[in-house]
């Protein structure tokens, strides 16, 4: 029995599928302590964007280091902070028209971002009821999880978890079905049971529920529903945000202005725990230190993020390569498809957060298992865990691209044979 087996707690996931020591990464590239050599199609859960180790990131953060910059200070001013506010208002918000946003700074993770906008809308409207959507999963702490749809991570909370209703998700119902009208009939009818919502939180692509990517028309249909019910519009962007889609913030092409996002994962561009959560100024009505936390402050992540921004975001040319890049990754899927069952695999998500859903969880997770094998780590998603899910480095070459969809063609390949054999 290794260390990890002996010590680590039986919670671990994503070792249990990628049974290797890691040593080294750069770029899409994840190197083993014994020397093998993986293609990354996880990068982090979405967490690395950019890519391990950026040299651009990395060495912004050497000359912080070397220079004793402050690592950690609650909600003080420092260097590191305003550096980070004023590349993300004047290279993010201000070109986007979230110029008069504020940024509060919550604790390190995505989930922190979810509970303090939850926090904050029912503190501004005085009333607790959330809406969330079928397969939203919005994070694992009491607030978030309650808008999660997950039953294995609700059945981990050993509590109730009231005060969300659920509404069925873009496409939930079928095609055709536009359920931003159930949404708001339903609140439309005093005999519905459903209180007067405070908001309704919503990801715009589904990462974990299984690559569901909402029309921009549901969209806009949604923000509609929510004005006309005073209802607080909270886009978490947490895996789809600071770039996945195409566009910094997933929503961009639908017009929408949300009056909350949360964004966390590859905010920090390096891989550091960060997350903010931004909002209209009228919102902003929290009282000194009436939310925090103790790691507000990663002034090592402030320091990436704003380098990050100044490398990647200053005018539109990163966007449009990875625009560029989810074209070439959705049409192999596609081809793949083609070859391997056109009417029982479909192609799922938007953007370079893209994937092949398939009959049942087990095809899947042979594929992925199969796919490890031969030098690519990837994951699954959705419900019953049936979408091979392609979360890729925004940095990731088209050789690399070739070299994923090469390695997943194989284990489809292998995956149904196999399948095929057992079945007869």
């Amino acid at each position: 029995m290794n260390i990890f087996e002996q010590i680590e707690s039986d919670v671990r996931t994503y070792s249990r599928s990628f049974p290797v020591v890691f040593k080294r990464a750069q770029g899409a590239q994840l190197m083993t302590e014994d020397g093998r050599e993986f293609v990354d199609f996880l990068a982090g859960a979405g967490t690395l964007n950019y890519g391990h180790n950026h040299p651009v990131l990395k060495k912004a953060l050497l000359s912080y280091i070397e220079q004793d910059g402050l690592t950690h200070g609650l909600d003080m001013y420092s260097c590191a902070k305003r550096e980070f506010l004023q590349t993300f208002h004047d290279l993010i918000l201000t070109p986007r028209g979230f110029s008069d946003y504020r940024v509060q700074f919550t604790g390190p993770t995505g989930t922190n971002a979810v509970e303090a906008a939850l926090k904050l809308a029912r503190k501004v409207t005085g009333r607790s009821e959330i809406i969330s959507f079928t397969n939203g999963f919005h994070g694992v702490s009491g607030g978030a999880l309650a808008c999660t749809g997950n039953q294995h991570h609700r059945g981990g909370m050993g509590a109730s978890l009231a005060d969300v209703t659920r509404m069925p998700f873009d496409g939930y119902l079928g095609d055709g079905v536009d359920t931003t009208e159930y949404l708001d009939k339903t609140l439309s009818d005093p005999s519905s049971g459903i209180d007067h919502p405070a908001a309704v939180i919503v990801e715009t692509i589904q990462g974990e529920g299984g690559l569901n990517a909402a029309s921009y028309a549901w969209l806009r249909n949604l923000q509609a529903v929510c004005r006309k019910h005073d209802m607080l519009l909270i886009v978490d962007d947490i895996q789809s945000g600071c770039g996945r889609s195409g566009h910094f913030f997933s929503f961009e092409e639908a017009g929408i202005q949300p009056d909350i996002i949360t964004l966390s994962k590859s905010l920090s561009g390096y891989g550091l725990p960060f997350a903010v959560t931004i909002f209209r100024e009228s919102l902003d009505q929290w009282s000194p230190g009436e939310h925090n936390g103790t790691f507000r402050g990663n002034n090592h992540a402030f320091i990436t993020a704003a380098a990050a921004f100044r490398h990647f975001w200053s005018d539109d040319t990163f966007a449009k390569a990875v625009r560029r890049k989810a074209e070439k990754l959705r049409s192999g899927l596609q081809a793949l498809i083609q070859r391997h069952g056109a009417r029982d695999l479909i192609l799922k998500g938007r953007g370079l957060m893209s994937g092949i859903e398939c009959p049942n969880g087990e095809l899947a997770e042979r594929v992925v298992r199969l796919a490890f094998s031969k030098g690519l780590v990837i994951e699954t998603s959705g419900a019953h865990g049936q979408v091979v899910k392609c979360l890729v480095p925004l940095v990731i070459t088209d050789e690399q691209i070739e070299f994923g969809l090469k390695v997943l063609d194989q284990a489809f390949n292998q995956a149904l044979s196999e399948l095929s054999q057992q079945a007869s």
